[in-house]
């Protein structure tokens, strides 16, 4: 007899974790995840900053039990790393946490009761879509366009629908590698403290910009105790060491501290004390810009053979930073879910571009991922990308 939750009837692996399982042939091209280059991992440094601390008299205190708020080391370096995009948080607070997912996670266990509703920009990113689903919230999409969010519509939606939580990826969002401007940012600030609804920002990308100027965090802009900030380690400097960083009003970052105790106590304090000598080392910075040239070479690598190799129905977005490129398929009838399949056995990947809807829609929509692959792979996995949707459209034209 199954005795299954309820919440477990709208819960299905993510599109992304259940591709890796079809990539396992080395010979497949994959556009589909999220993952840094690997030239960007910085294994030696951390090997090294490992063995140190190991190697120290009090090592015995990383491999204990730690505070729940995060290791103190860590938590004072926060304010000047998150200060860089406008953040103040004299006067809130800050949790250490597993990942961002993980603070998107505890947001939701502090906020959502079943049939709540979670406002979200259309298409937006589909672990977060999940997580709402695990909560039995109710996700509605938001229109936005270059710049941002439709603000009309945001407010007619906060009027009809009452949300307990909105959810942004302001900047080199995913899936779309859009970035919301500064006038949208304080649009969006101004409108939602004048509702009184909670904002989560997740930002795990924004020092991953190659051109264009730097725009603050949508936090920087708030009127209000409202905005949640959520960044993280994982495409900056490690995703497997899995740390981030929440900040907030102080009470709330407290009611997410005690979820957090509940779920996994702390976040691994060794990957804490890893993550905090390498930001007093100073070696994030000259890190993050070394990698730089090689995300835009492989963007710009992408860039050029979508223009050369894919049809020309495909319009697709120019982001200024991030990991991935959005497009869709004008005019077209395009299911690209059910098209995956045929496409992995061409030896190349990409996201079906309908699991980042909260409504629906997008079926003729697809997001790629350029950082993981290097140029000769991109110009080899788009040439084989174009051929294929180019045989697809041809058809569905033949046949009227």
């Amino acid at each position: 007899m199954k005795v299954y939750s309820t919440r477990m009837a709208n819960l299905n692996g993510t599109a992304t974790r259940e591709i890796f399982k079809l990539l396992s042939r080395p010979e497949i091209i994959s556009f589909a995840g999220g993952l840094p280059a690997t030239e960007a991992l910085p294994v030696a440094a951390v090997g090294d900053i490992a063995a140190e601390l190991l190697s120290r008299p009090d090592a015995y205190s990383l491999l204990q039990y730690g505070t729940t708020e995060g290791y103190v080391p860590l938590l004072n370096r926060i304010p000047e790393l998150v200060g860089e995009f406008g953040i103040k948080c004299e006067n809130g607070g800050t949790l250490v946490i597993s990942g961002g997912q993980q603070g998107i996670d505890l947001v939701c266990k502090v906020f959502l009761n079943a049939g709540d509703t979670v406002l979200v920009e259309d298409p937006t990113y589909l672990a977060a879509l999940q997580i709402f689903n695990s909560y039995e919230a109710k996700a509605v999409g938001v229109r936005a366009g270059e710049d941002g969010l439709d603000i009309s519509d945001l407010e007619n939606k906060i009027v009809e629908f009452k949300p307990k939580l909105i959810y942004l990826v302001p900047t080199f969002s995913n899936p779309t590698g859009k970035t919301y401007s500064e006038s949208n940012r304080k649009e969006i600030a101004a409108l939602t403290a004048k509702y009184g609804v909670y904002v989560v920002e997740d930002d795990p990308y924004a020092r991953l910009r190659f051109s264009g100027d730097k725009i603050n965090a949508l936090y920087s802009y708030a009127k209000a105790d409202n905005i949640i900030y959520i960044t993280s380690f994982s495409k900056i400097l490690s995703p497997g060491l899995r740390v981030g960083a929440a900040v907030g009003s102080a009470e709330i970052i407290r009611k997410m501290a005690i979820c957090k105790q509940g779920t996994d106590l702390h976040t691994s304090l060794l990957a804490q004390a890893i993550t905090a000598e390498y930001l007093k080392r100073g070696l994030l910075v000259p890190a993050v810009q070394k990698s730089l040239p090689l995300y835009k070479s492989r963007k710009d690598a992408m860039m050029s053979a979508i223009d050369k190799y894919m049809p020309s129905e495909y319009e697709h977005t120019k982001p200024d930073g991030g990991l991935f490129i959005w497009g869709e398929f004008k005019g077209c009838k395009l299911d690209t879910a059910k098209l995956l399949g045929k496409a992995v056995e061409r030896n190349v990947a990409y996201i079906q571009g309908s699991v980042f809807y909260a409504d629906g829609g997008g079926s003729n929509t697809i997001r790629l991922n350029y950082s993981n692959a290097s140029e000769l792979n991109i110009e080899k996995g788009i040439k084989s990308l174009g051929e294929f949707f180019k045989e697809i459209i041809y058809k569905e034209k033949k046949n009227g």
